[in-house]
């Protein structure tokens, strides 16, 4: 049996479109966006503004508190979408307190052409090719048992379709 509703997760490093697929995979599902960027403390900000990665201490408020906001769309029966890197298999687990049946978007793409849409990205807080180098190293990619792993070099419409096509999910068809 299908769920009414999803709790989704859209993961992956700085660059990966983590926050346009998400606003777009919301969109096609009539679901609630959150970036997870936006709940970040203002000491991780500062720390990132500033070029210094953070470390496993400074990102568990922030997945405590993303985790709370799945359970809440959980506990409502509501679909959300929200970005996170989630780069660790362990944050991941901690995102899944808020829901155990959490579906997982992995957005997987080269360092390279992370780099470029980094080079071309204003006005974020992110910045820096050892932030980026940072997140790579900490990446531990989900398998296939955790997550549905999209490349980056598609496009965000077949993204969306071949994502929601994995939940069972018919987006409604584009007006010509």
């Amino acid at each position: 049996m299908n769920p009414t509703s999803y709790r989704i997760l859209v993961m992956g490093a700085s660059g990966c479109g983590k926050s346009h697929i998400g606003q777009q995979l919301a969109a096609a599902m009539n679901a609630t966006f959150i970036d997870g960027d936006d709940y970040h403390p203002p000491a991780n900000v500062a720390k990132m503004a500033g070029g210094t990665p953070l470390n496993d201490d400074d990102r568990q408020e922030w997945l405590e508190k993303l985790s709370s906001l799945f359970a809440h769309y959980q506990a409502r029966n509501e679909t959300a979408v929200i970005a996170c890197s989630g780069l660790k298999r362990r944050y991941r687990d901690c995102l899944r307190k808020g829901d155990s049946a959490l579906q997982i978007l992995y957005l997987e793409g080269s360092a390279e052409l992370l780099r470029e849409r980094l080079a071309t990205r204003e006005g974020h807080f992110f910045k820096g090719d050892n932030m980026l180098a940072s997140q790579l190293a900490d990446l531990q990619p989900p398998g296939d048992d955790e997550a549905v792993s999209l490349s980056i070099a598609l496009s965000p419409e077949e993204i969306v379709s071949r994502f929601t096509g994995t939940l069972n999910v018919r987006l409604p068809s584009p007006s010509s």
